[in-house]
């Protein structure tokens, strides 16, 4: 055999070797994205969204929380954030990728840039968002808001039902999977009371507030003066919180209100998303941790 014949047959041969010994792919891993978008009421600082992430989803579970703290459904995305949850969505690598969306609690009328119409444009977002997450590969899941725990003369005040109903409504229409949140958490919190909901809050209440919450009905989490507090739990009607006042545009306060949640909040909302979620979204429950 001539020497360039005899040293291409043993490349050949060295190349096949190699080949035969290269080691097979290893097969794509089973892993889904949850991406959490919405306001302080789902966010890490203050929401339900830290502990839905922390306990009740299984380890191959990438679990990606971008609610961000007095976000609208209109400033959430004209602020750019929703692009971010965008970049999320289109990260490739995952079998599924869900997308919760919570809005309603900064939509209400009274807060500046961040309000937006309830019939003109609340709804109207919320179709965009459902739109888009399709368009990005991924399934889409609305929420409605989770309640605030106000009170008066012993009955939960659900401010936020038309939210609510708007909310059910953009989902019935489009065929998207609905957590009807304010639902449930309206009815818990009905059920246990002003005085046992003050338990959900960042920071414990003060003796003025829970004597009122006791009584009935709530009032402001920030008074004046103890003073001004003990007055307005004795008043006929206690005035109302201003809630566009107390919840900021940033970061929730460290302190207690009526609308923001501590460890225990979180923990006790998360679970009730979590059921809500197995139920909505059956393929989903493999993944979930009740």
């Amino acid at each position: 055999m001539k020497p360039m014949i005899a040293s291409a047959v043993a490349s050949l041969a060295l190349a096949g070797s190699a080949m035969a010994q290269a080691p097979a792919a290893p097969p794509q891993f089973r892993a889904v994205k949850i991406v959490l978008v919405g306001d302080s009421t789902t966010a890490v600082q203050g929401g339900w969204g830290p502990s839905f992430c922390g306990k009740h989803v299984m380890s191959a579970v990438a679990c990606v929380n971008l609610a961000r703290g007095g976000r609208s459904s209109g400033s959430y995305r004209t602020e750019g954030s929703w692009n971010v949850a965008l970049s999320e969505m289109k990260s490739g690598g995952f079998v599924a990728t869900y997308v919760l969306i919570q809005f309603g609690h900064n939509d209400q009328p009274g807060k500046p840039g961040r309000s937006t119409d309830l019939a003109t444009e609340f709804p109207v977002f919320l179709k965009r968002y459902v739109e888009e997450v399709r368009a990005a590969g991924a399934t889409p899941v609305l929420l409605t808001p989770l309640t605030r725990r106000q009170f008066k003369d012993g009955k939960l005040i659900r401010d936020l039902e038309l939210w609510a109903e708007a909310t059910r409504k953009v989902a019935a229409e489009t065929g998207t999977p609905l957590v009807d949140l304010h639902q449930a958490s309206a009815d818990a919190v009905d059920a246990m009371g002003a005085a046992a909901a003050t338990r959900f809050a960042q920071a414990p209440p003060s003796a003025e507030i829970l004597a009122a919450a006791r009584a009935g009905t709530t009032i402001s989490s920030q008074p004046a003066t103890p003073a001004a507090a003990v007055a307005a739990a004795n008043a006929p009607n206690p005035p109302q919180q201003n809630n566009a006042a107390v919840e900021p545009m940033g970061a929730a306060k460290l302190s207690f209100d009526y609308t923001h949640l501590g460890v225990e909040g979180a923990d006790y909302f998360a679970t009730m998303v979590t059921a809500g979620l197995a139920q909505a979204v059956p393929a989903l429950r493999g993944d979930l941790i009740p």
